[in-house]
């Protein structure tokens, strides 16, 4: 599958058509998805008649962009017009969605075509796909392991080269994590750089839409497409536009010579970080010394409690987005005799095991007695954190980290320990905190598992163009990275 600059190029000089694009689509799902499973639903005829349109379009000289007619996956918790939108969910299996997410409908203006429904964890709480209601996604380089979460389905579907690129969203790691997990890029923008209207809310101070690529400029190609203020998301920001795909183009490995990047001391000496993540790592950091960058150490002192801080705000977002859904108005209904009844049995029923537990744990953090103890608490450190970073980047333009302590671990490993499976989250959670950007890129291979091993930049908020530009001067001192066999 082509990568979405190299497809665009190829529609635009005649040798592809979208028809041809979406058929590849189609035929990929068809004989690789059965064992990959990162697809919901794809409608084969649908996608084969907006690519008709699309090519029909091009032909008489109106193409909407040089990007119309390239298909793009989308997880299950953003809204497209005419499609369910379960959230991964048995509560919301058959709602279908009255309009376009933002994100969608830009994508939608440049003539991109919306492409299935990936699979995800459930409400998008999760760091394996294991919690979706429907089906556990498989990681494309091994079957027996986790694709990450909660983007599990749009990083596998990216990873396996079933679609050229694929929408998710991060609300404590879950575009970076499963990215890293499964080979592939996967872009955070600053909190309000790309609209929340039509993603479903899990913890609205936290949720951000971005892209999942194999390629660095994929990335910039997507993020430009969907950045921008929107009336319909108060916190969205009014940034002007700017040309993020331009910034990479022009980047090159010399681009380190001019940089400061900051190693936090707290992230790499981290408990459970296997060897061979560290290896990693720490040799994508003499690869960028050697290209010329200033190595410099930072600290994040208050980075300790990013993992409960998160736990206390993302729960308690949670239990109150989550209300809505109770089975009256939309979604699946469980009669119970009266009112409130049919609230406890359809929500009961309806929920999965690790949202009811979120829930749970953001009502308590909640309730009367708890608040300040727990939640105002949490808050108070979260601006602690935030203020590690600022006080960090006046030493340096960028962050390094990596991704995750270990590389993507196999079905049920850390399912029976939620304590265990929060834990994969732990150099992904603060950023979210903190609201700033980041960037997960292919690294290298496990030394002992032969699984990816992403490392992570960071960059101060609206600072995505700088961002993009020192992960593809990376992608040029690493070189090529490989695809799945098969792939």
């Amino acid at each position: 599958m082509m990568t979405i600059a190299r497809a665009a190029a190829a529609l635009n000089n005649k040798t592809i058509t979208s028809a041809e694009l979406i058929e590849q689509v189609i035929t990929n799902v068809a004989a690789r998805d059965g064992v990959v499973k990162a697809f919901l639903k794809l409608d084969a005829e649908k996608l084969r008649k907006l690519a008709s349109e699309s090519d029909a379009r091009r032909a008489a000289g109106n193409a909407l962009s040089e990007y119309d007619g390239i298909p793009i996956g989308i997880k299950d918790c953003i809204v497209t017009e005419g499609e369910t939108c379960a959230c991964a969910s048995k509560l919301l299996e058959n709602v279908v969605s009255p309009y376009d997410s933002t994100a969608v409908a830009k994508l939608k203006s440049l003539g991109f075509i919306p492409t299935g429904r990936l699979n995800m964890d459930e409400f998008a709480m999760g760091s394996s796909c294991e919690n979706s209601a429907f089906q556990k996604t498989s990681n494309p380089w091994d079957a027996d392991r986790v694709p990450g979460g909660s983007s599990g389905g749009s990083a596998a579907a990216v990873g396996a080269r079933l679609v050229p690129a694929a929408l998710g969203s991060d609300t404590g790691g879950s575009i970076r994590q499963p990215a890293s997990f499964c080979g592939i890029v996967g872009l955070k923008p600053t909190y309000g750089r790309v609209s929340r209207y039509g993603l479903v809310a899990f913890a609205s101070s936290l949720d951000q839409i971005g892209p999942m690529t194999t390629t660095v400029e994929d990335a910039a190609i997507l993020l430009e497409a969907i950045t921008g203020a929107d009336p319909h998301d108060s916190t969205s920001l009014p940034a002007a536009k700017e040309n993020f795909v331009d910034a990479v183009r022009n980047a090159s490995a010399e681009d380190f010579k001019t940089l400061k990047i900051g190693l936090p001391e707290e992230y790499f000496n981290a408990e459970g970080m296997s060897c061979e993540v560290k290896k990693a790592v720490e040799a994508a950091v003499e690869s960028i010394k050697a290209a010329g960058a200033e190595i410099v150490p930072v600290k994040l002192p208050h980075t300790k409690y990013a993992v409960a801080v998160y736990y206390i705000i993302a729960t308690a977002e949670a239990s109150a987005n989550l209300a809505r859904f109770d089975g009256i108005r939309y979604g699946a209904r469980q009669e119970a005799g009266d009112l409130i009844s049919s609230y406890f049995a359809s929500r009961g029923a309806g929920f999965g095991e690790e949202v009811k537990r979120r829930i749970l744990l953001g009502t308590y953090v909640l309730s009367s007695g708890y608040y300040d103890a727990y939640y105002l608490r949490a808050q108070k450190v979260r601006t602690l954190i935030r203020r590690d970073f600022e006080e960090a980047f006046k030493s340096c333009d960028l962050l390094l980290t990596p991704v995750a302590p270990n590389v993507a671990f196999k079905f049920g490993e850390k399912s029976a320990n939620p304590l265990e499976m929060y834990l994969s989250d732990i150099f992904t959670i603060a950023l979210n905190l903190a609201g700033n950007c980041g960037i997960s890129v292919p690294a290298a291979l496990g030394s002992d598992s032969n699984m990816p091993i992403g490392i992570q930049f960071i960059a101060p908020a609206m600072a995505e163009a700088k961002l993009l530009q020192a992960a593809r001067a990376f992608e040029l001192i690493r070189g090529d990275f490989p695809a799945p066999e098969n792939c």
